[in-house]
Protein backbone atom coordinates (compact mmCIF):
# COMPACT_ATOMS: atom_id res chain seq x y z
CA UNK A 1 0.00 0.00 0.00
CA UNK A 2 1.46 3.82 -0.83
CA UNK A 3 1.57 6.60 1.69
CA UNK A 4 2.68 4.76 4.51
CA UNK A 5 3.85 7.39 7.11
CA UNK A 6 7.33 6.06 9.21
CA UNK A 7 8.17 8.94 11.44
CA UNK A 8 12.07 8.58 11.72
CA UNK A 9 13.38 9.68 14.48
CA UNK A 10 16.02 12.85 14.32
CA UNK A 11 19.94 12.64 14.47
CA UNK A 12 20.91 13.88 17.84
CA UNK A 13 22.95 16.96 15.74
CA UNK A 14 20.20 17.75 13.72
CA UNK A 15 17.92 17.63 16.51
CA UNK A 16 20.02 19.64 19.03
CA UNK A 17 20.58 22.41 15.90
CA UNK A 18 16.85 22.80 15.12
CA UNK A 19 16.00 23.43 19.17
CA UNK A 20 19.34 26.20 18.82
CA UNK A 21 18.50 27.82 16.11
CA UNK A 22 14.73 27.88 17.84
CA UNK A 23 16.00 29.28 20.70
CA UNK A 24 17.92 32.33 19.05
CA UNK A 25 14.94 32.91 17.02
CA UNK A 26 13.06 33.00 20.04
CA UNK A 27 15.20 34.84 22.87
CA UNK A 28 17.90 36.74 20.66
CA UNK A 29 20.48 35.00 22.00
CA UNK A 30 22.29 31.56 22.19
CA UNK A 31 21.52 29.10 24.65
CA UNK A 32 23.70 26.97 26.97
CA UNK A 33 23.20 24.04 25.61
CA UNK A 34 20.37 21.44 24.36
CA UNK A 35 19.35 18.69 26.22
CA UNK A 36 17.29 15.87 25.20
CA UNK A 37 14.98 12.87 26.86
CA UNK A 38 13.62 10.46 25.10
CA UNK A 39 9.36 8.90 24.37
CA UNK A 40 9.07 5.33 25.49
CA UNK A 41 6.95 2.25 24.94
CA UNK A 42 5.92 0.34 27.52
CA UNK A 43 6.36 -3.53 25.91
CA UNK A 44 4.05 -4.94 28.78
CA UNK A 45 2.61 -3.75 32.34
CA UNK A 46 -0.34 -1.54 31.45
CA UNK A 47 -1.61 0.93 34.13
CA UNK A 48 0.03 -1.53 37.28
CA UNK A 49 2.99 1.27 38.15
CA UNK A 50 0.34 3.30 40.38
CA UNK A 51 -0.63 -0.09 41.36
CA UNK A 52 2.92 -0.89 42.86
CA UNK A 53 3.30 -3.15 40.28
CA UNK A 54 6.46 -4.35 37.72
CA UNK A 55 6.52 -2.97 34.09
CA UNK A 56 8.91 -3.53 31.19
CA UNK A 57 9.39 -0.11 29.05
CA UNK A 58 12.17 1.08 27.10
CA UNK A 59 13.07 4.29 25.63
CA UNK A 60 12.60 4.95 21.84
CA UNK A 61 15.23 6.70 19.55
CA UNK A 62 12.67 9.91 19.16
CA UNK A 63 13.06 12.05 21.73
CA UNK A 64 12.35 16.09 23.01
CA UNK A 65 15.17 18.30 22.16
CA UNK A 66 15.78 21.47 24.66
CA UNK A 67 17.69 24.65 24.55
CA UNK A 68 17.95 26.58 27.83
CA UNK A 69 19.58 29.57 29.00
CA UNK A 70 19.43 29.91 32.79
CA UNK A 71 17.79 33.59 34.30
CA UNK A 72 18.57 35.35 37.29
CA UNK A 73 14.54 36.85 37.72
CA UNK A 74 12.66 33.71 38.60
CA UNK A 75 10.58 33.91 34.96
CA UNK A 76 10.31 31.16 32.91
CA UNK A 77 9.02 31.68 29.41
CA UNK A 78 8.78 29.07 26.76
CA UNK A 79 8.25 28.77 23.25
CA UNK A 80 8.01 25.53 21.28
CA UNK A 81 8.42 24.31 17.52
CA UNK A 82 5.27 22.24 17.86
CA UNK A 83 2.95 24.95 19.70
CA UNK A 84 1.97 28.41 18.54
CA UNK A 85 2.85 31.32 21.13
CA UNK A 86 4.83 31.91 24.14
CA UNK A 87 4.08 30.17 27.62
CA UNK A 88 5.07 32.51 30.69
CA UNK A 89 5.19 32.80 34.49
CA UNK A 90 6.61 33.83 37.15
CA UNK A 91 8.65 30.75 39.47
CA UNK A 92 7.38 32.41 42.32
CA UNK A 93 4.14 32.25 41.79
CA UNK A 94 3.67 28.20 40.15
CA UNK A 95 2.61 25.98 43.03
CA UNK A 96 -0.16 23.33 42.64
CA UNK A 97 -3.38 25.16 41.17
CA UNK A 98 -2.24 28.05 39.79
CA UNK A 99 -0.43 27.78 36.31
CA UNK A 100 -2.01 26.13 33.57
CA UNK A 101 -0.92 25.40 30.09
CA UNK A 102 1.18 22.99 28.28
CA UNK A 103 4.63 25.16 30.24
CA UNK A 104 3.41 23.38 33.04
CA UNK A 105 5.26 20.36 32.46
CA UNK A 106 8.55 22.69 31.83
CA UNK A 107 7.74 24.99 35.46
CA UNK A 108 6.55 22.09 37.30
CA UNK A 109 10.01 20.48 36.91
CA UNK A 110 11.82 24.05 38.18
CA UNK A 111 9.70 23.96 40.93
CA UNK A 112 9.77 20.24 41.94
CA UNK A 113 14.01 20.89 41.71
CA UNK A 114 12.80 23.94 44.03
CA UNK A 115 11.94 22.41 46.50
CA UNK A 116 14.41 19.59 46.83
CA UNK A 117 17.17 22.43 47.11
CA UNK A 118 18.26 23.42 43.91
CA UNK A 119 19.07 26.85 43.25
CA UNK A 120 16.71 27.00 39.89
CA UNK A 121 15.98 30.94 39.61
CA UNK A 122 14.29 30.87 36.04
CA UNK A 123 15.05 29.75 32.49
CA UNK A 124 13.85 30.65 29.17
CA UNK A 125 13.95 27.56 26.79
CA UNK A 126 13.10 26.25 23.34
CA UNK A 127 11.56 22.94 22.46
CA UNK A 128 11.57 20.53 19.30
CA UNK A 129 10.29 17.57 19.46
CA UNK A 130 10.39 13.63 17.17
CA UNK A 131 8.34 12.37 19.78
CA UNK A 132 4.65 12.12 18.50
CA UNK A 133 2.36 14.40 20.55
CA UNK A 134 -0.43 12.69 21.78
CA UNK A 135 -0.17 9.36 20.32
CA UNK A 136 0.97 7.13 23.88
CA UNK A 137 4.35 8.01 23.82
CA UNK A 138 5.21 9.74 26.93
CA UNK A 139 6.27 13.37 25.11
CA UNK A 140 5.56 14.61 28.31
CA UNK A 141 7.67 12.82 30.13
CA UNK A 142 10.10 13.67 27.91
CA UNK A 143 9.89 17.17 27.83
CA UNK A 144 10.20 16.87 31.75
CA UNK A 145 13.11 14.43 31.64
CA UNK A 146 14.99 16.88 29.08
CA UNK A 147 14.27 20.00 31.68
CA UNK A 148 14.96 18.20 34.40
CA UNK A 149 19.03 17.09 33.01
CA UNK A 150 19.11 20.96 31.82
CA UNK A 151 18.51 22.65 35.35
CA UNK A 152 20.25 19.90 36.81
CA UNK A 153 23.56 20.42 35.28
CA UNK A 154 22.97 24.21 34.69
CA UNK A 155 22.51 24.68 38.74
CA UNK A 156 25.40 22.25 39.29
CA UNK A 157 23.11 20.12 41.25
CA UNK A 158 24.93 16.96 40.10
CA UNK A 159 21.82 14.34 40.10
CA UNK A 160 22.11 13.56 36.83
CA UNK A 161 25.64 11.91 37.52
CA UNK A 162 24.55 8.42 38.62
CA UNK A 163 21.35 6.32 38.59
CA UNK A 164 20.70 7.57 42.36
CA UNK A 165 20.33 10.84 41.12
CA UNK A 166 18.62 10.19 38.15
CA UNK A 167 16.03 8.42 40.27
CA UNK A 168 15.78 11.64 42.42
CA UNK A 169 15.11 13.65 39.50
CA UNK A 170 12.80 11.14 38.03
CA UNK A 171 11.18 11.92 41.39
CA UNK A 172 10.51 15.80 40.95
CA UNK A 173 9.35 15.01 37.11
CA UNK A 174 6.58 13.17 38.36
CA UNK A 175 5.89 15.40 40.94
CA UNK A 176 6.12 18.03 38.73
CA UNK A 177 3.03 15.99 36.10
CA UNK A 178 0.70 15.32 39.29
CA UNK A 179 0.54 18.56 41.07
CA UNK A 180 1.35 21.61 38.91
CA UNK A 181 0.27 20.02 35.10
CA UNK A 182 -2.24 18.03 37.02
CA UNK A 183 -2.08 14.79 35.08
CA UNK A 184 -2.07 12.01 37.73
CA UNK A 185 0.18 9.46 36.29
CA UNK A 186 2.34 7.02 37.28
CA UNK A 187 6.05 7.23 37.92
CA UNK A 188 7.34 4.82 34.52
CA UNK A 189 7.52 7.44 31.61
CA UNK A 190 9.65 9.60 33.74
CA UNK A 191 11.60 6.68 35.36
CA UNK A 192 12.59 5.59 31.44
CA UNK A 193 12.87 8.62 30.23
CA UNK A 194 16.14 9.64 32.65
CA UNK A 195 17.28 5.98 33.37
CA UNK A 196 17.00 4.14 30.31
CA UNK A 197 20.05 2.28 28.75
CA UNK A 198 20.61 1.91 25.01
CA UNK A 199 20.61 -2.11 24.16
CA UNK A 200 17.95 -2.31 27.24
CA UNK A 201 14.31 -2.54 28.57
CA UNK A 202 13.83 -0.67 31.96
CA UNK A 203 12.44 -3.29 34.00
CA UNK A 204 11.30 -1.09 36.67
CA UNK A 205 9.71 -1.82 40.24
CA UNK A 206 6.66 0.54 41.00
CA UNK A 207 6.99 -0.99 44.39
CA UNK A 208 10.41 0.50 45.84
CA UNK A 209 11.95 2.22 42.41
CA UNK A 210 14.48 -0.93 41.79
CA UNK A 211 15.25 -0.92 38.39
CA UNK A 212 17.17 -3.43 35.98
CA UNK A 213 18.78 -3.07 32.80
CA UNK A 214 17.58 -6.13 30.81
CA UNK A 215 19.26 -6.54 27.40
CA UNK A 216 16.38 -6.23 24.12
CA UNK A 217 18.30 -7.25 21.32
CA UNK A 218 15.45 -7.55 18.96
CA UNK A 219 17.72 -8.06 16.01
CA UNK A 220 19.42 -11.30 17.10
CA UNK A 221 15.98 -12.82 17.47
CA UNK A 222 14.71 -12.13 14.01
CA UNK A 223 12.22 -9.47 15.49
CA UNK A 224 10.61 -6.27 15.56
CA UNK A 225 8.53 -4.10 17.09
CA UNK A 226 6.30 -1.77 14.94
CA UNK A 227 4.96 1.33 17.03
CA UNK A 228 1.08 1.97 15.46
CA UNK A 229 0.75 5.70 16.23
CA UNK A 230 -3.39 5.85 15.53
CA UNK A 231 -3.70 9.78 15.40
CA UNK A 232 -6.32 9.20 17.80
CA UNK A 233 -5.42 11.62 20.32
CA UNK A 234 -5.47 11.11 24.15
CA UNK A 235 -4.30 13.02 27.34
CA UNK A 236 -3.70 12.13 30.71
CA UNK A 237 -5.16 14.64 32.61
CA UNK A 238 -8.71 14.50 30.92
CA UNK A 239 -10.11 12.60 34.35
CA UNK A 240 -10.20 9.40 32.37
CA UNK A 241 -6.90 7.73 33.37
CA UNK A 242 -7.13 9.87 37.12
CA UNK A 243 -10.77 7.74 37.39
CA UNK A 244 -9.16 4.37 36.61
CA UNK A 245 -6.35 4.90 39.26
CA UNK A 246 -9.22 5.86 41.75
CA UNK A 247 -10.57 2.96 41.26
CA UNK A 248 -7.70 0.81 41.78
CA UNK A 249 -6.76 2.94 44.81
CA UNK A 250 -10.26 2.70 46.32
CA UNK A 251 -10.09 -1.83 45.92
CA UNK A 252 -7.01 -1.41 47.58
CA UNK A 253 -8.32 0.06 50.26
CA UNK A 254 -11.40 -2.02 50.45
CA UNK A 255 -8.76 -5.14 51.02
CA UNK A 256 -6.79 -3.93 53.61
CA UNK A 257 -3.52 -3.43 51.69
CA UNK A 258 -1.35 -0.69 50.52
CA UNK A 259 -1.28 -1.35 46.96
CA UNK A 260 -2.62 -4.33 44.62
CA UNK A 261 0.76 -5.57 44.10
CA UNK A 262 0.59 -6.73 47.56
CA UNK A 263 -2.30 -9.32 46.19
CA UNK A 264 -0.10 -10.17 43.61
CA UNK A 265 2.68 -11.49 45.37
CA UNK A 266 0.27 -13.38 47.87
CA UNK A 267 -1.37 -15.32 45.11
CA UNK A 268 -4.69 -14.18 46.33
CA UNK A 269 -6.17 -13.14 43.01
CA UNK A 270 -9.55 -14.96 43.99
CA UNK A 271 -10.17 -13.92 47.41
CA UNK A 272 -9.72 -10.38 47.18
CA UNK A 273 -11.54 -10.60 43.66
CA UNK A 274 -14.74 -12.25 46.08
CA UNK A 275 -14.34 -9.71 48.80
CA UNK A 276 -14.87 -6.83 46.95
CA UNK A 277 -17.84 -8.88 45.39
CA UNK A 278 -19.47 -9.40 48.89
CA UNK A 279 -18.56 -6.02 49.88
CA UNK A 280 -20.79 -4.57 47.11
CA UNK A 281 -18.34 -3.74 44.93
CA UNK A 282 -18.51 -5.61 41.91
CA UNK A 283 -17.57 -2.61 39.89
CA UNK A 284 -14.24 -3.38 41.07
CA UNK A 285 -13.93 -6.32 40.25
CA UNK A 286 -12.69 -5.48 36.66
CA UNK A 287 -9.97 -3.26 36.57
CA UNK A 288 -8.82 -5.51 39.61
CA UNK A 289 -8.57 -8.45 37.06
CA UNK A 290 -6.90 -6.35 34.63
CA UNK A 291 -4.17 -5.01 37.46
CA UNK A 292 -3.50 -8.26 38.79
CA UNK A 293 -3.31 -10.08 35.34
CA UNK A 294 -0.91 -7.92 34.08
CA UNK A 295 1.14 -7.81 36.78
CA UNK A 296 1.74 -11.88 36.24
CA UNK A 297 2.29 -10.94 32.61
CA UNK A 298 4.81 -8.93 32.82
CA UNK A 299 6.60 -11.18 34.41
CA UNK A 300 5.70 -14.37 32.21
CA UNK A 301 7.44 -11.86 29.65
CA UNK A 302 10.56 -11.01 31.70
CA UNK A 303 10.81 -14.51 31.78
CA UNK A 304 10.55 -15.52 27.73
CA UNK A 305 13.28 -12.48 27.27
CA UNK A 306 15.91 -13.55 29.70
CA UNK A 307 15.57 -17.40 27.88
CA UNK A 308 15.87 -15.63 24.47
CA UNK A 309 11.80 -17.02 23.46
CA UNK A 310 10.57 -13.65 22.13
CA UNK A 311 8.55 -15.55 20.04
CA UNK A 312 6.23 -17.16 21.71
CA UNK A 313 5.69 -13.97 23.48
CA UNK A 314 2.96 -12.38 21.28
CA UNK A 315 -0.01 -14.20 23.42
CA UNK A 316 1.22 -12.06 26.13
CA UNK A 317 0.17 -8.93 24.60
CA UNK A 318 -2.83 -10.07 22.88
CA UNK A 319 -3.95 -11.22 26.24
CA UNK A 320 -2.82 -7.38 27.95
CA UNK A 321 -4.87 -5.54 25.00
CA UNK A 322 -8.30 -7.35 25.51
CA UNK A 323 -8.23 -7.14 29.41
CA UNK A 324 -7.29 -2.98 28.44
CA UNK A 325 -10.14 -3.66 26.25
CA UNK A 326 -12.47 -5.31 28.31
CA UNK A 327 -11.69 -5.21 32.02
CA UNK A 328 -10.12 -1.55 31.95
CA UNK A 329 -12.06 -0.28 29.51
CA UNK A 330 -8.99 2.06 27.79
CA UNK A 331 -9.07 0.92 24.36
CA UNK A 332 -11.16 2.94 21.91
CA UNK A 333 -12.22 2.10 18.13
CA UNK A 334 -8.64 2.94 16.22
CA UNK A 335 -6.20 0.79 19.04
CA UNK A 336 -8.91 -2.26 18.24
CA UNK A 337 -8.70 -2.05 14.15
CA UNK A 338 -4.96 -1.77 14.92
CA UNK A 339 -4.07 -4.26 16.80
CA UNK A 340 -6.54 -6.90 14.73
CA UNK A 341 -4.81 -5.75 11.51
CA UNK A 342 -1.52 -6.77 12.69
CA UNK A 343 -2.57 -9.55 14.12
CA UNK A 344 -4.27 -10.61 10.93
CA UNK A 345 -1.06 -9.39 8.82
CA UNK A 346 0.99 -12.33 10.85
CA UNK A 347 2.21 -10.08 13.78
CA UNK A 348 3.09 -12.41 16.68
CA UNK A 349 1.46 -10.35 19.26
CA UNK A 350 -0.22 -6.52 19.62
CA UNK A 351 -1.45 -4.10 22.14
CA UNK A 352 -3.04 -1.01 22.93
CA UNK A 353 0.13 0.90 25.14
CA UNK A 354 0.03 4.03 27.19
CA UNK A 355 -3.03 5.65 29.27
CA UNK A 356 -5.44 4.93 26.30
CA UNK A 357 -8.55 6.29 24.78
CA UNK A 358 -6.43 6.93 21.54
CA UNK A 359 -2.80 7.19 21.33
CA UNK A 360 -0.69 4.23 19.99
CA UNK A 361 -0.65 0.65 19.77
CA UNK A 362 2.69 -1.85 19.03
CA UNK A 363 2.94 -5.31 17.63
CA UNK A 364 5.60 -7.53 17.82
CA UNK A 365 6.83 -9.11 13.96
CA UNK A 366 9.43 -11.11 12.48
CA UNK A 367 11.87 -9.27 10.71
CA UNK A 368 10.88 -7.76 7.50
CA UNK A 369 7.42 -8.54 8.21
CA UNK A 370 7.05 -4.50 9.35
CA UNK A 371 6.05 -3.14 6.36
CA UNK A 372 3.43 -5.95 5.97
CA UNK A 373 1.90 -5.06 8.79
CA UNK A 374 2.08 -1.19 8.54
CA UNK A 375 0.38 -2.04 4.99
CA UNK A 376 -2.64 -4.02 6.55
CA UNK A 377 -3.33 -1.68 9.29
CA UNK A 378 -3.44 1.83 7.22
CA UNK A 379 -5.71 -0.32 4.94
CA UNK A 380 -7.91 -1.59 7.29
CA UNK A 381 -8.27 2.39 8.92
CA UNK A 382 -8.62 3.31 5.48
CA UNK A 383 -11.90 0.97 5.40
CA UNK A 384 -13.26 2.18 8.60
CA UNK A 385 -12.94 6.14 7.61
CA UNK A 386 -10.77 6.84 10.26
CA UNK A 387 -7.48 9.07 9.92
CA UNK A 388 -4.60 7.71 8.64
CA UNK A 389 -1.96 6.02 11.35
CA UNK A 390 1.90 6.32 11.29
CA UNK A 391 4.14 4.08 12.11
CA UNK A 392 7.61 3.97 13.55
CA UNK A 393 10.38 1.33 15.00
CA UNK A 394 11.02 0.87 18.10
CA UNK A 395 14.41 0.33 19.33
CA UNK A 396 15.73 0.31 22.80
CA UNK A 397 18.22 4.01 23.85
CA UNK A 398 19.43 6.27 26.17
CA UNK A 399 17.91 8.11 29.01
CA UNK A 400 18.28 12.03 29.01
CA UNK A 401 21.42 13.35 28.31
CA UNK A 402 22.90 16.56 27.16
CA UNK A 403 22.92 16.76 23.15
CA UNK A 404 24.95 20.28 22.32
Amino acid sequence: MTGITWLAAWPAEAGAERAAAGFERAFYAAPTGVWAAPGRVNIIGEHVDYNGGRCLPMALPHRTYVALRPRMDGIVRCESAQIDGRWQASLHGVAPGTVSGWGTYAAGVAWALRLAGAHVRGFDAYIDSCVPFGAGLSSSAALEGAVAVALDEVTGWGWADDDAGRTQLAAACVRAENQIAGAPTGGMDQAVALRAQAGCALLLDSRDGAAEQVPFDLAAQGLAIVVIDTRARHANADGQYGARRAACEQAARLLGVASLREIADTGEREAALATLTAAGRRDLVPPVQHVLGEMARTDAFTRLLRQGRLDAAGPLLRASHLSLRDNYRVSCPELDAAVEAALGAGALGARMIGGGFGGSAIALVRAGQAGAVADAVAAAFAGAGFDPPAFLEALPSSGASRVA
